[in-house]
């Protein structure tokens, strides 16, 4: 029976996963068009940045979506804690009950973990989650805090899952019901759940749980009838850098690739075919477009010697990416093809090298990947 829910939940994330990522292509494709023609200064340029990072926590949501069937493989990077903890503060303040006070003791420096920061964005959110249920019915205060220790053999707290070593110290307390003595060797079970039927699946502490030990991490709780309780989170730190005086590793946004070559664009969703057209066109490129790929076929076969490069949707009505690619290869073996997906099980990398295209990505898309994506293609054709 698990292995058939799990297989049934795996289905639901891929079809998520592909018809969100399209329209994140669009909301994502949108913004950064807007940002070309905006001052960064501005408000609205603060606005739109806000948007951008708020589409790429979605993206990171989708990656933890097929990550429940292992549909996806962790990204991981070096990640500022703090940041992670302020972006959930802000989505807590505007959906947790005026009645629950949030404090966050989060100003000391702490060292940098090596995560997805997605899943680390999901334990926070499902520890504060828990913690916000708590104390629905009275009010309370739900507290965060940050912190680094040292853990060894004989540390008091020490999660029996740590090797020794440094760690930032992530605490998430409140001043809820508490957890009864009798369901403290339950709580981390899947499935269980102490919330009426209805209000719970039982599976955010399993995940989160699941997500730092991935991480080389472990968690702890205290906890007490009618007082509160506390969750700590462990992970391993991998770089001492001071998080506030570190340099900032994003900025500024390298100057994009450009060129003159032409492109065939083939989307059956009319709003990733404008905004793949308007970034193409702003990087020097000429772009045709198609919204079904039977009259891509045709119009390339007309004339094969037109484009210089093909960029094809996987999914689509009548005739899917990967054969257009073969019947375009089939008319002329050396034209470059870019195949991009929302999501589908039927390609990856690997699918993709062996029909002969040159190039697999997931959407959404950003304009620097699709820049570099496309420069790269076009430098390396054989």
């Amino acid at each position: 029976m698990q292995s058939q829910k799990k297989e049934a939940i795996g289905t639901l994330a891929g079809g998520i996963a592909h018809d969100f990522n399209n329209i994140l292509s669009a909301i994502i494709g949108y913004i950064e068009l807007a940002r070309i023609s905006t001052d960064p200064d501005s408000k609205t340029g603060y606005y739109l940045e806000s948007m951008l990072k708020a589409g790429n926590r979605a993206v990171d949501l989708v990656r933890q979506i097929l990550s429940i069937s292992r549909q996806a493989e962790q990204k991981r990077k070096r990640v500022r804690i703090k940041e992670l903890i302020e972006d959930v503060v802000r989505l807590l303040r505007a959906t947790l009950p005026a009645s629950i006070i949030i404090r966050d003791d989060i100003a000391v420096p702490v060292g940098m973990i090596e995560a997805d920061p997605g899943q680390i964005h999901q334990v926070l959110m499902n520890l504060c989650t828990n913690a916000g249920h708590a104390m629905r019915e009275k009010g309370g205060i739900l507290t965060i805090s940050l912190g680094q220790c040292h853990v060894d053999d004989k540390s008091p707290e020490k999660p029996s899952v740590l090797k020794p070593g440094d760690y930032v110290k992530l605490t998430v307390s409140d001043t809820g019901h508490g957890i009864p003595p009798h369901l403290v060797k339950r709580i981390f079970d899947p499935y269980y759940t102490t919330r009426e039927k209805g209000t719970g699946t039982g599976l955010g502490l399993a995940v989160a749980q699941g997500i730092v030990q991935k991480h080389g991490g472990g968690i702890t709780f205290t906890s007490e009838v009618g007082k509160g309780t506390s969750f700590h989170v462990f992970l391993p730190i991998v770089d001492y850098l001071d998080a506030d005086n570190a340099i900032e590793e994003c900025a500024p946004d390298p100057i994009l690739p450009r060129g003159s070559e032409k492109i065939l664009l083939v989307d059956d969703e009319e709003s990733i075919i404008h905004t793949g057209r308007e970034m193409l066109e702003f990087l020097g490129y000429t772009v045709t477009c198609c919204l079904k790929s039977p009259e891509a076929l045709s119009l390339f076969t007309i004339d094969p010697g037109r484009f210089d490069l093909v960029i094809t949707d996987m999914t689509m009505p009548r005739m899917n990416g990967d054969r257009l690619a073969k019947e375009l290869i089939a008319v002329r073996p050396d034209i470059p093809i870019v195949i991009c997906t929302g999501y589908n099980p039927q390609i990856d990398q690997n699918a993709a090298a062996r029909i002969g295209v040159k190039a697999f990505m997931l959407k959404p898309l950003t304009f620097q990947q699709l820049a570099f994506l496309v420069r790269e293609v076009l430098d390396n054709r054989s």
